[in-house]
């Protein structure tokens, strides 16, 4: 312990108070606290405290502190003032969630230690809560966010130590521990909310950059589901459990096609986890026919989608009228496979039927509008038209209303006009094309070799590939996975890990409503309690010097329930500590 001086301005001159410190050391390194102030004291005070406080383990030392009767002293109500108001509710509920996963634990286990001032461990957490709680680039969490959050406080990681170089150092350290880190989650989560990963749910989104990335050989340009085709791109493979808890996920070039990426993420997942008896659920858009071959090859299970071409093998089967109800207004039924080991999955849904045929209406209209325009042009042209030229505007005018387009036989003649050779063009609609689309505008697909399932349980189990479009879209809205300012393979690759955890938090907040009987929806459960804050109290007293608590703001008495209904203890302040 040592005597500290703390300096105030008073009527124009510099006057000293002592404050005790004490100096204790760690695992993030030695940190020194208040233990008493003293206020304005002589030199042989000040030693004496001094020479009390260093006898360690002494019993004087202890008679020193047990016999001090509490000091009073007179504040001034009316400069009580409040500092440096911060954003406290959303880091610390964010740590709280890493520290029930272990997470903290286990990257002080796994990230290695050398001389840095700053352990890695510390700043990925610093990584992964911002992004939890103010998804920005790590310049801006350096100069502004880190400041304006209670994360100093909570990882006792001073301001003018998280720089953004520290941030990007911290990326390039953890990176190698993703294999390892998702293994521990899958784990964790599985303890903790008793999860069964039987059942799979794979799909593929992508995410841009800004900038041409041409130090990452996976920046590519290729199906953009941002809408962004101008910007090159990486896809994200996503495997979730059936309620949306994450398992891994691999980073694929931006060109690649979703199907090529089956193989590869199967493989990789069973040789992490081993091959459980477990079942892949893929959209339409994974299957392929070495796809299918693969997955059957060693027996692995599957619910799939299919393309809606493969319903005219069934004709017969939907114009028979014994569907199975789901719910009101969707209806399944199950029709074995030629050979014997798959089993398709006809579904047919009345929502449905009204989207698909108001889409065949106004795809119709357009192109028996664009066929009309085309017929008035030719009648008023002055000079031959060329066919060619014709026929190409005719395929595309089909191409862009692809829907409605197997409606229509078109016929482009040779015709004179006034003398002069011509085109006309003719259509007629075919009624077959419109006896099945009527047929099989409500209805769609699916296959799947499990053959111990009812059909509304295979359509069941298919539907929740929607946890998977959900994690892409929190990923993009609420963690803002995208746009990818940087241009490195691997920092791109560890940006993409850090916005994973930040998702398993939010995951692991849901699970926590959810047995609590809050629902499951933890957009809500996090703003209400993001609003929470940490403030600096000082109490200027009459003999000078200034008392300075640390506080956290009063829960209001709806956050309070909130709080005790996740089991969360909220502290009333917070150690005001220095490094």
């Amino acid at each position: 312990m040592f005597v500290r001086p703390c300096y105030r301005a008073k009527n124009g001159k510099r006057h000293a108070y002592w404050a005790l410190v004490e100096s204790y050391r760690t695992e993030r390194g030695p940190r020194q606290r208040v233990v008493a102030y003293l206020g304005d004291v002589d030199e042989a005070g000040r030693l004496g405290v001094k020479e009390a406080a260093d006898k360690k383990g002494s019993n004087r030392q202890h008679q020193l502190f047990d016999e001090v009767k509490p000091h009073w002293v007179e504040v001034d109500a009316k400069a009580v003032r409040v500092e440096r108001t911060r954003e406290f509710g959303g880091p610390w509920l964010g740590l709280e969630l890493l520290k029930r996963l272990d997470l903290v634990s286990f990257l002080e286990r796994v990230m290695r230690k050398g001389r840095e001032q700053i352990p890695w461990p510390t700043m990925s957490l610093v990584l992964v809560l911002s992004r939890l709680c103010d998804p920005s680039s790590e310049l801006y969490i350096a100069e502004h966010a880190y400041r304006n959050s209670a994360l100093m406080d909570l990882l006792g990681v001073p301001e003018d130590k998280v720089n953004d170089d520290r941030l990007y150092r911290a990326l390039d350290e953890l990176l190698p521990h993703k294999s390892a880190l998702e293994q521990h989650l899958k784990a964790k989560l599985g303890d903790l909310f008793d999860l069964k990963y039987d059942l799979l749910m794979y799909d593929v989104t992508s995410t841009y950059f800004e900038g041409e990335a041409k130090r990452n050989p996976q920046a590519q340009r290729g199906y953009s589901r941002d809408h962004r085709p101008d910007c090159k791109q990486v896809c994200i493979g996503l495997g979730v459990s059936q309620c949306g808890i994450p398992l891994g996920y691999e980073v694929f070039e931006g060109n690649r096609h979703d199907a090529t990426t089956v193989e590869e993420i199967v493989e990789t997942m069973e040789s992490r986890y081993g091959q459980a008896d477990r079942i892949w659920v893929l959209d339409r858009g994974m299957i392929s026919d070495e796809n299918m071959e693969f997955l059957r090859a060693e027996g692995r299970r599957y619910i799939v989608g299919t393309p809606k071409s493969m319903l005219k093998q069934h004709e017969q089967a939907l114009i028979k009228d014994d569907w199975d109800a789901v719910h009101a207004g969707l209806e399944v039924k199950l029709v074995k496979g030629p050979e014997g080991d798959e089993t398709f999955i006809l579904c047919r849904s009345r929502d449905r039927r009204e989207k698909e045929k108001a889409m065949h209406d106004r795809f119709e209209k357009r192109i028996e509008e664009g066929l009309v325009r085309l017929r008035s042009r030719l009648e008023k042209a002055k000079k031959k038209p060329d066919e060619q030229q014709v026929q190409r505007q005719i395929g595309r005018l089909l191409e862009r209303n692809s829907r409605a387009a197997g409606l229509f036989d078109i016929d482009v003649k040779r015709i004179e006009r006034d003398g002069r050779p011509g085109l006309k063009v003719t259509w007629s609609k075919r009624r077959e094309w419109r006896r099945w689309a009527e047929l099989s505008e409500r209805c769609y697909l699916l296959r799947s070799n499990v053959n111990d399932w009812s059909g509304p349980d295979l359509w069941k189990a298919y539907t929740q590939l929607t946890e998977a479009e959900a994690a892409f879209r929190i990923q993009k809205t609420d963690l803002q996975i995208r746009p990818v300012w940087h241009q490195k393979e691997e920092r791109v690759q560890a940006h993409i890990l850090v916005c994973f955890l930040a998702y398993v938090l939010w995951k692991t907040l849901g699970q926590c409503c959810r047995q609590a009987g809050l629902g499951d929806e933890p957009r809500r459960m996090f703003d209400e309690l993001a609003r929470l804050k940490l403030v600096d109290v000082l109490l200027p007293t009459r003999a000078g010097p200034v008392i300075r608590k640390r506080c956290v703001s009063r829960p209001t008495d709806h956050q309070a329930i909130l709080l005790h209904r996740l089991g969360l203890n909220l502290p009333t302040a917070l150690e005001m500590t220095t490094m």
